[in-house]
């Protein structure tokens, strides 16, 4: 029998009532989506033109993924880049207050009856997503949408406490669970007899002294976490990568696909970093999946993100 899914909470932590930025945040938040956007609009041109945040590393990261395209073509995905994450953070501010029918209006969950279907098996999933469109929407989006599922969200902690309680209050308001990276292996033994997906957002960045595993990414050599590939050939996960679209400002789809059904057994995880894609199956297919979404509307991932600050040793 599953464990049912926590139901939503309204009660704020104490460390976030009692910060003197809290209450300006949810005043904010519940601004209508339009004030809301305007407002988005005007952090983009300050964040664009006037501040120029990570100007030198979104250049940089754009120049070395896209050397096929001209200065004035990678500056145009710059400017688009910027207003997708003015979007992104005011959406996300928005899930301080917003209601469940809202969201569930303004997200759509597409290619979730396989993995529906592996739940009620009594089996626990891998859903695989990015720093893509609207990456906060969809630990919540997909709780909404799935109201008999449950779904956890991995992530990593973050250094501030008053970070750290905002977004976990953020994330989990409507329903979800978080579990913290380090400790997602020891969560599925210890709740074996509990299904659920677990959603990760795959592309982050692995610290220096933690990287095993690089591939060919967007014309570099990129690590990747290579959780995904211990995690399902250790206990057989089916996996799924999800498709992130923006239909319409402030209207997403993801789509899940199905990548790995578990069925057949994958390689055991090295004990030694190597570049072999064949011994980490999942991450290797999972970047490629990623560059197509990005090639396909490029302006929507991450670029201020410091992805290739750890290149392979001797280069």
């Amino acid at each position: 029998m599953s464990e049912p899914r926590r139901t939503p909470s309204n009660s704020v932590p104490r460390l976030l009532r009692r910060h003197p930025g809290w209450w300006a945040l949810w005043v904010l938040s519940r601004l209508p989506f339009g004030v809301l956007y305007v407002l988005a609009d005007g952090l983009a041109w300050l964040l664009g033109s006037v501040i120029g945040y990570r100007r030198r590393v979104v250049v940089e990261n754009l120049r070395k993924s896209f050397p096929e395209k001209t200065d004035d073509e990678r500056r145009a995905i710059a400017w688009r880049f910027y207003h997708n994450l003015a979007d992104v953070f005011v959406e996300t501010l928005k899930l301080l207050s917003i209601s469940r029918a809202e969201l569930l209006r303004r997200v759509q969950i597409e290619g979730a009856e396989t993995m529906l279907a592996y739940l009620a098996e009594g089996r626990t999933v891998l859903a695989l997503g990015s720093h893509f469109v609207n990456w906060e929407w969809i630990l919540p989006g997909a709780t909404v949408n799935l109201p008999t599922a449950r779904i956890d969200g991995v992530y990593r902690p973050l250094g501030s406490a008053f970070g750290e309680a905002l977004v976990t209050y953020l994330r989990t308001r409507l329903g979800g669970h978080l579990i913290r990276m380090q400790d997602v292996g020891r969560d599925i033994v210890r709740q074996r007899a509990v299904p659920r997906a677990l959603s990760m957002v795959a592309d982050q960045t692995p610290p220096g002294g933690e990287i095993q595993f690089y591939t060919r990414f967007l014309n570099q050599d990129t690590p990747f976490f290579v959780g995904p590939d211990k995690l399902a050939a250790s206990f057989r996960l089916p996996v799924f990568f999800l498709s992130q679209t923006r239909v319409r400002r402030g209207h997403y789809r993801y789509r899940l696909q199905l990548h790995y059904d578990g069925a057949t057994a994958l390689p055991a995880p090295p004990r030694h970093p190597t570049d072999d894609p064949a011994l980490h199956p999942i991450t290797a297919a999972y970047a490629q999946f990623l560059e197509a979404e990005i090639r396909h509307s490029p302006a929507d991932y991450l670029w201020s993100h410091k992805r290739w600050k750890n290149s392979r040793p001797g280069r």
